[in-house]
C-alpha cells in the first residue's frame, strides 16, 4: 500500500514537485496549499489506466458522468477558500473521487462533504481512508441544500457549476465566510466568491472555469 502512496515514474513524488512549480508558475501563492498538493498522491483518485497522467494539468473522467478537477482548479478554489487565513469547519458540496476533499483535509480542522451519487460517494471513501483523511465527515444528499443543521461553515467549496448561487448555501456561511463554486454567466462558467459581510454578502467573478451542472437530488 505504501509503495502505491509513493508512486513511481509518471506518479512518484518528482512527478509531484514538478506539478507543484508549475501552479506556482500559474499564479498559486498559497503556500499552505502547494504543500498539501506536493504530498497528497493525486493518482490513487482515478482510475489506475490514468494513474500516468494524475499531474497534468487537466480533468479527467470519473465515471458517472463526473471529472476530477484540474490540479489548479483544485488549487485557486482552496486558496480563495482560505483566503490567506485559517479554517475550522467547511462544507464540500460534490465530493466526487474525493481530491478536492483530501485537500482540504490537510489544511483544516473538519470538512463535511455532500455527494449525490451514492456509487461514487462509496470510491471516494475508500480513497480518503487509504490516504488517511480522518476529519472528513461524508454523507449521501442533496448538496444544493447544504447542511443547515450543522452550520454556520468558514467556507463552503462547491465542485459543479449552477445556474445561479443557492441562497440555501450563502446562508450557511458565518460572518466573513466565504462560498466557493463556478456560476454560470454571460461569459460562461466563472469562479465566484461569495463573502458574508457586516452588510450582507458581497461577490466576485474570478476565473473562466469548466464543471459539471450542480443537480439536484440523490441518485
Amino acid at each position: 500500500m505504501t509503495g502505491r502512496l509513493d508512486g513511481i515514474g509518471m506518479t512518484s513524488q518528482r512527478t509531484r514537485l514538478r506539478m507543484v512549480e508549475r501552479l506556482r508558475e500559474q499564479g498559486i501563492r498559497d503556500e499552505a496549499v502547494l504543500a498539501v498538493m506536493a504530498e497528497l498522491p493525486r493518482h490513487i483518485f482515478v482510475d489506475e489506466a490514468l494513474a500516468s497522467r494524475a499531474y497534468e494539468d487537466i480533468s479527467l473522467p470519473l465515471g458517472f458522468g463526473q471529472t476530477i478537477s484540474s490540479p489548479h482548479t483544485v488549487a485557486r478554489m482552496t486558496e480563495l477558500a482560505r483566503g490567506g487565513g485559517r479554517l475550522e469547519t467547511v462544507l464540500e458540496v460534490g465530493t466526487g473521487c474525493g481530491y478536492q476533499t483530501a485537500v482540504l483535509a490537510k489544511l483544516v480542522r473538519k470538512v463535511y462533504s455532500m455527494e449525490r451519487l451514492a456509487a461514487l460517494l462509496n470510491r471516494a471513501r475508500r480513497h480518503l481512508r487509504e490516504v488517511r483523511a480522518t476529519n472528513v465527515h461524508l454523507r449521501h444528499g442533496d448538496g444544493m441544500l447544504g447542511m443547515p443543521h450543522l452550520a454556520p461553515f468558514d467556507a463552503i467549496v462547491t465542485t459543479a457549476a449552477a445556474q445561479r448561487v443557492p441562497r440555501q448555501l450563502v446562508e450557511q456561511l458565518r460572518p466573513a465566510g466565504r462560498l466557493v463554486m463556478p456560476v454560470v454567466t454571460a461569459r460562461g462558467q466563472q469562479l465566484t466568491v461569495i463573502e458574508r459581510t457586516a452588510d450582507g454578502y458581497s461577490e466576485r467573478r474570478m476565473d473562466q472555469v469548466k464543471f459539471v451542472p450542480l443537480l439536484p437530488g440523490v441518485e
